[in-house]
């Protein structure tokens, strides 16, 4: 009978934040859960930042203008914690859903005001946090948000149908970061995409094809890319110019929601600038196949030419050693000089005087000429 390789449904959920509104953002991906899980699904995958939004506002204002110094202060007011009541609602949701989800969220650290980071949270069936991941490197306007993750989030997460990863926006075109998810073992993974790019580049969703099939061609790995959208909310909260309002409207701004199987062939997708899930069947099998020819990890590569390290240590900033080295007693002037001083500086004195006196007059004496 041999080793069996199932069959996954999977899916990309393609959505609009409800922009800036934590709560009302969870909600909306908690129903999304349970429909796509409802339908069948057993991976879901959702866009990069999707709870709350992601900053695409340094597409369109001056980094330190008003309007963006107000929205990034309501970012950082609504973004999640994790642990938090938010994630706690999405393992419920994963577990009515029978399904492991991938969910973009803007997390911050319990406990602190100022630093985010741009998070892909693993929760499994079950309904509990499996893994997460922070994005290594922030992509332009996000540096000024969002803080790089370090390598002990930078792993694959196990399942029952093997090692799945994820990876967020550009990282999926980083060749060391790719080979690190082919080198985990990836069966499935993720690409979670902001709703739209700069107005200075291609649009979106050529970059998520070409970038999604030459994984899928390097890994032999199922990828599921999730892309976020726009609406009439978004638009109006971003205040942006009416060229940028235009580029926005445009049914090739964003979305783009693709899935691709280890041949590197687009066999869902892509979906166009509206809401909708995406969904297709994914033999885990093909990836046997392919693998067979190409493994670059494995038979198909040179161990001795070509190595890669990945640190999985976090720095800390901030360290605060409990145990203290024993002190002696405290001994004040006052209780110094009249016991102990004192009694030496003399005998130190008398000393001193005995030395100098024993050298003149061992000293040569010279007559005068």
């Amino acid at each position: 009978m041999g080793d069996q390789y199932p069959t996954v449904k999977v899916a990309a959920v393609q959505a609009a934040s409800v922009f800036l509104d934590r709560e009302g953002t969870s909600a909306k991906a908690c129903r999304l859960i349970r429909e796509a899980g409802a339908n069948g699904a057993r991976v879901i995958a959702f866009p990069e930042g999707f709870i709350p939004a992601h900053p695409v506002w340094y597409h369109h204002h001056p980094a330190t203008s008003a309007v963006a110094n107000r929205l990034s202060v309501e970012l950082f007011k609504n973004a999640v914690e994790i642990p938090g009541p938010e994630i706690e609602a999405l393992c419920a949701a994963a577990r009515d859903a029978n399904a492991y989800v991938v969910m973009g969220v803007c997390e911050k650290l319990p406990n602190t005001i100022g630093t985010m980071f741009n998070t892909q949270v693993f929760i499994g069936p079950g309904g509990r946090v499996l893994g997460k991941h922070q994005k290594l490197m922030p992509t332009v306007g996000e540096r000024l948000v969002h803080m790089g993750g370090f390598g002990d989030t930078l792993a694959a997460v196990p399942t029952e149908f093997g090692p799945m990863t994820g990876l967020i926006c550009g990282e999926n075109s980083n060749p060391l970061a790719i080979f690190a998810m082919t080198a985990e073992g990836t069966r499935i993974h993720v690409m979670s995409w902001p709703n739209h790019f700069p107005t200075s580049g291609d649009p979106m969703r050529n970059r998520v094809a070409v970038d999604s099939q030459a994984f899928a061609q390097m890994s032999k790995a199922w990828v599921i890319s999730a892309c976020g959208t726009v609406d009439e909310d978004m638009i109006r909260k971003l205040e942006v110019s009416p060229e940028a309002e235009r580029c926005l409207r445009s049914p090739d701004c964003c979305g783009g929601s693709v899935i691709v199987s280890p041949g590197s062939r687009i066999v869902a997708g892509p979906l166009g600038a509206a809401e909708g899930i995406l969904y297709a069947e994914c033999n885990l099998e093909l990836g046997v196949l392919t693998k067979l020819r190409h493994d670059f990890v494995g038979h198909y590569n040179r161990p001795d030419i070509f190595q890669l390290q990945v640190n999985r240590a976090a720095p800390r900033i901030y360290t605060v050693h409990e145990e203290r080295a024993a002190l002696p007693p405290v001994v004040t002037p006052g209780e110094r000089l009249p016991h102990r001083a004192t009694p030496r500086l003399a005998d130190a004195t008398r000393r001193g005087a005995r030395r100098h006196a024993a050298r003149k007059r061992a000293r040569p004496r010279h007559k005068k000429r």
